[in-house]
């Protein structure tokens, strides 16, 4: 599962030449890159969407057969975030991990029509996270 992390304070966004990513997304495609290694996410069995507003950021996931085959089968967080043009980075304040909140990533945002491709890199030393990601989200709802 991909995380995406953040910091307890809030960050007043920026409003000038934002990217419009208000709305509600839906996980299409996850890469992950650790080291010399990367691996495309199975989503078949998952749902993930991100819904976006102004100030904040919520991600919920969860496996489509209802927890039936795993323990793990819901993840959900969210925080503020702040954005300079391409430039997001979101404050991680809640999260069923609670070892990921108030953890802060970057990423760079690239839109295309309906599309939001999300890039960045996940770290937190003190769990040994140090991996990049590359989401793809198609817009549900604005």
């Amino acid at each position: 599962m991909v995380f995406i992390g953040g910091c307890k304070h809030q960050t007043k966004n920026q409003t000038n030449d934002r990217l419009p990513i208000n709305g509600t997304w839906e996980l299409v495609s996850a890469t992950t890159i650790q080291g010399d290694s990367s691996y495309q996410k199975d989503l078949s069995n998952k749902r993930m969407i991100k819904i976006i507003n102004e100030s904040h950021f919520a991600f919920l996931n969860h496996d489509l057969n209802k927890g039936q085959d795993s323990l793990k089968s819901f993840v959900a967080g969210g925080g503020s975030y702040k954005l300079v043009e391409d430039k997001y980075t979101e404050f991680l304040e809640y999260c069923n991990y609670r070892e990921w909140e108030e953890n802060t990533f970057e990423f760079t945002l690239e839109l295309k029509g309906d599309t939001l491709v999300q890039k960045g890199i996940e770290e937190i030393k003190e769990l040994g996270v140090d991996q990049r990601i590359i989401e793809v989200y198609i817009r549900t709802e604005k």
